[in-house]
């Protein structure tokens, strides 16, 4: 994988400093914001392959950042959440990040939760390199990596887009959530992680209904998902 340059959005000085280090010994290029006004400024210009974004930012918090982020990009962003603090995980999750990480965070589990980003932005998921596919009214292209539902663009975060394209891959049948968090998200799936149905909520909203007007996802209880074959002629 080729340097990759992250944007570290957090006002710990001294923390930003230890990760700045390690992940540049790990071959990333970092830059520093510590207020969340001038982080929004450098990810909305700035050339980045990714964000790691504090909730806790003055100025403008991260949450607050990641909304007005999404209303003109899809940069990928792994959010710092407070150990315990569900709610900020879940908000984030909605709306748009990526993945996150609860702090004080493993300078190590970061680098590697960055590379599974990466991977998943360039097309590389855990679980085999995305190909275009088209299942009833959904049509996928890889190399674009974007997505039509009756050929209408939809717009989605990376994550959300090799969720999809597992599920696609596998239509029909039943996809576990560990699957997916282990596929996609490159980690296992926690006891109290509820990472991949926020995602699946949110990709199901912008898919929208089949013409049975059902979702086009299915849940199978204690199994996981599906993607439905549905005859829209």
């Amino acid at each position: 994988m080729s340097e990759a340059r992250i944007l570290l959005a957090d006002d710990d000085e001294e923390l930003c400093q230890l990760l700045g280090d390690y992940l540049g010994r790990e071959g990333f290029a970092v830059d520093v914001a510590h207020d969340g006004d001038s982080a929004l400024k450098r990810a909305q210009a700035g050339d980045y392959d990714a964000v790691i974004l504090d909730v806790m930012l003055p100025q403008r918090t991260g949450l607050e950042l990641l909304r007005e982020l999404r209303r003109s990009s899809q940069l990928p962003v792994l959010m710092l959440t407070a150990l315990g603090e569900d709610i900020d995980r879940i908000l984030g999750l909605e709306l748009g990040a990526d993945d996150y990480v609860p702090k004080p965070c493993n300078p190590r589990e970061l680098a590697a939760r960055l590379r599974a980003i990466l991977r998943r932005t360039r097309g590389e998921a855990e679980g085999g390199r995305v190909v275009d596919l088209a299942v009833g009214p959904v049509a996928l292209r890889a190399a674009s990596r974007s997505v039509t539902v009756r050929g209408e663009p939809v717009q989605l975060t990376g994550t959300e887009f090799n969720i999809l394209a597992v599920l696609m891959r596998e239509a029909g049948r039943v996809v576990s959530k560990e699957t997916l968090s282990q596929d996609v998200l490159g980690r296992p799936l926690g006891p109290f992680d509820r990472s991949i149905d926020v995602h699946i909520s949110k990709l199901r909203r912008k898919l929208g209904p089949a013409a049975d007007g059902e979702s086009l996802i299915g849940t199978v209880h204690r199994g996981g998902y599906l993607f439905r074959v549905v005859d829209e002629s």
